[in-house]
């Protein structure tokens, strides 16, 4: 929830740390039920749509920035329920800019508020920034300082930290999706070690497996051979000692993250630390039901890939 007077740079603000999507402004909202950002007679019908669509991005978990003055401390509460009912975190993000320096932008516009009507949401600003620590939003903080991270990138800036402090060189690794070993049971063993042994030579970093369970018809039949990935990296890790090797990637659909977090760490302590797992929300609805393997609705799909994530860090 923005909170500031016309000309503080609320819209501004959105617009450089959100998504265009993310961002519920009124303004625009009566643009587009009105004659224009300005068209006051369309405020009520620009309300009412605003309501609507945060409340329905809510309900999916999905990321809101309210974007009006924010002023009036019923219609505060109103969003800040909605955050309670959706379990979604309410924030206050105070816009306290320099009472002269909105007055100077609002000089500035093609179509001012009027002064009297800027004045008035000055003062009531004063006030708001006293009311909304009372009212119990799980955060407040002023657009000066904050730092926010958007949904749709948790754990960005600490792995931009990360990366500044301890910088990770740019690594290239081969992705196996065909296996043309033929019917020889010592096939596959020669076939594998060969590929191992030319991409040691490249000088590629490692070695990577799809994880499905039938051959996907961007690549062959669906009879085609596709081996079970972590099965063949432990027989990988065996051949070329010096490959780094993991999934491109293992959908969190085949296996709880627990069984995949203990996978991966054992083939990692078993080839020296050379193990890595790209882990994805799963896309295939056809191998899914081929192995009697559950496939829910992608927002679900993303919340338990989001969940594995923080289960595979915790117990690694």
């Amino acid at each position: 929830m923005l909170v500031g007077p016309s000309g503080s740079g609320k819209s501004a603000w959105a617009a450089r740390r959100y998504r265009p999507d993310e961002v519920v402004s009124s303004d625009r909202l009566r643009s587009l039920v009105g004659s224009g950002e300005h068209d006051l007679d369309a405020s009520a019908d620009a309300f009412a749509l605003l309501d609507q669509i945060v409340a329905a991005r809510l309900r999916r978990g999905l990321t809101a920035v309210v974007d009006t003055l924010g002023l009036d401390p019923e219609r505060r509460r109103g969003y800040l329920e909605l955050a309670r009912g959706s379990g979604m975190p309410a924030v206050a993000v105070l816009v306290d800019t320099d009472p002269l320096e909105c007055r100077r932008r609002n000089r500035a516009r093609d179509r001012p508020v009027p002064a009297p009507v800027l004045d008035a949401q000055l003062r009531r600003m004063r006030a708001a920034v006293t009311e909304i620590g009372g009212e119990g939003w799980d955060v407040v903080i002023s657009a000066q300082t904050a730092r926010p991270e958007p949904s749709h990138t948790p754990g960005a800036q600490t792995a931009a930290s990360e990366q500044r402090r301890r910088p990770v060189r740019m690594g290239l690794v081969l992705q196996l999706s065909r296996f043309p070993w033929g019917d020889d049971p010592a096939g596959p063993a020669h076939w594998l070690a060969s590929v191992a042994r030319a991409a040691a030579e490249a000088g590629l970093q490692g070695i990577a497996l799809m994880d499905h369970l039938i051959q996907i018809p961007q690549v062959g039949r669906s009879w085609e051979p596709i081996p079970e990935p972590w099965v063949t990296l432990g027989m990988l890790a065996g051949l070329e000692p010096g490959l780094r090797l993991g999934t491109l990637v293992t959908p969190v659909t085949f296996r709880a993250s627990g069984i995949l977090a203990k996978t991966v760490a054992t083939l990692d302590a078993l080839s020296g630390g050379r193990s890595f797992c790209g882990i994805g929300a799963g896309w295939w609805a056809r191998e899914h039901a081929g192995f009697c393997l559950r496939f829910p609705l992608a927002r679900t799909r993303l919340d338990e890939l989001e969940s594995a994530m923080e289960t595979l860090r915790a117990l690694w």
